[in-house]
């Protein structure tokens, strides 16, 4: 599966705060953050991630060692919020 944060829809608001844009089918593999707290808004479309489906207003919340994928069942929008928004604190899980 490609890995969202190649993709060309990906603004960064922040550090810590990005919106994205994936399209339907855009997947990223499990992963796992050692610090910060992920806070995922949906706000368009249908995402799944570990199995769930989600859609506009949800919010997911993965906790630190809280291993997650995505995947993007139509096209959505979503903004993700890290905190602390610490650099470089994304792992294969």
């Amino acid at each position: 599966m490609p890995f969202l944060s190649n993709y060309n829809r990906i603004k960064s608001l922040r550090n810590g705060l990005k919106s994205f844009f994936p399209r339907h089918g855009d997947a990223e593999d499990a992963h796992v953050h050692k610090i910060a707290t992920e806070f995922t808004v949906v706000t368009q479309g249908v995402v799944e991630m570990n199995g769930v489906r989600y859609v506009s207003g949800d919010i997911i919340v993965i906790e630190p060692g809280e291993a997650t994928n995505f995947r993007a069942i139509t096209d959505a929008v979503t903004t993700v919020v890290k905190i602390p928004g610490a650099p470089d604190d994304k792992y294969t899980a």
